[in-house]
């Protein structure tokens, strides 16, 4: 089998988003209800109706996107298409690994929402509003985003965040640190270099405290083992062991996203199609660079599933 199911991360939230899938597939509205009675509200009206500004706080985004995911995958299911039957791995960037672990079979919905809730929390919670930043990076190699981040600590945190694709790299940490490295890279031949809107400086050494927080809340989760191998962020290598996943969702909170190496790796174990299933269209994008593939395709409401069935040859 050479296909793999991905799941967005953060950035990807829409208001609206899954909102035709609930209404067309009772599978998918029982997703959205299973994470509104796990969080004790009703998340759902945010994610259909908004205000946008409560969508977009880490604490909802994070398991709002991640109720999207699953809603997609049910209506997938109702469909005929599963993946027990029909991925080889699945995947997911930063908080998308814990819709690719639910999808797995590896968490509940449930678990996966609660865990979601402590973990938007304590990444908001974990650096000041204002102290930390984050930019990307673009036309330059992995390599040299580290470089550029090390050059600009000068003793406070900047480091390499998200290792998106060839040429696009993220870099997290102090904003000073941070800005004087959006200096630096244009120096060393950065196409761009600019700050990104975003609530806190994820995947860093800052973040120390949310890692904490999430370590806590990990050492009690029942975690099974996947049903398809999981690659994971940390790694960029396959899994089905619960306890290397345990430690490794405590590890990415700090960690790089080593998405590029993730798929490349995936491509080098015979991938060749792979279908974003959730929100937006970020890492088919990402994909489409990073690795030859038959097909990639971004799979978020009820007229994608023909797509998604022609991609898979069913």
């Amino acid at each position: 089998m050479t296909n793999a199911f991905v799941f967005p991360g953060q950035g990807s939230q829409s208001i609206g988003m899954g909102k035709a899938l609930a209404d067309q597939y009772p599978a998918a509205k029982a997703i959205f209800d299973e994470v509104d009675e796990a969080l004790g509200e009703k998340l759902s009206d945010v994610i259909f109706t908004g205000p946008e500004d409560q969508l977009t706080l880490t604490t909802n985004t994070q398991p709002a996107l991640m109720a999207v995911s699953l809603a997609a995958l049910r209506a997938l299911e109702a469909e005929g298409i599963s993946v027990h039957q029909h991925a080889a791995f699945v995947a997911g960037h930063s908080l998308g690994e814990y819709s690719a672990l639910a999808a797995a079979g590896a968490l509940t919905v449930t678990d996966a929402a609660r865990l979601l809730r402590i973990r938007g929390n304590a990444m908001q919670k974990a650096v000041p509003v204002g102290e930390g930043a984050m930019a990307a990076l673009l036309g330059l190699d992995f390599a040299t985003a580290v470089a550029v981040a090390k050059e600009a600590a000068e003793g406070e945190v900047c480091e390499a965040a998200n290792d998106n694709a060839p040429g696009q790299v993220v870099i997290s940490g102090a904003k000073a640190a941070v800005t004087r490295a959006i200096d630096i890279a244009k120096a060393k031949g950065a196409k761009r270099a600019m700050l990104l809107n975003v609530s806190a400086p994820f995947h860093c050494e800052l973040m120390q405290p949310a890692a904490d927080a999430m370590a806590e809340a990990l050492f009690t989760a029942a975690i099974a083992a996947p049903i398809v191998p999981i690659f994971t962020n940390v790694a960029a290598a396959p899994t089905t062991d619960p306890e290397v996943i345990r430690k490794q969702l405590v590890a990415q909170v700090t960690g790089t996203v080593r998405w590029r190496e993730s798929v490349s790796a995936m491509a080098g174990a015979g991938v060749d199609k792979f279908v974003e299933v959730g929100a937006g269209k970020v890492l088919s994008g990402l994909i489409r660079r990073i690795a030859p593939a038959e097909g990639v395709i971004d799979y978020g409401k009820p007229s994608d599933i023909a797509d998604v069935k022609a991609l898979l040859g069913l």
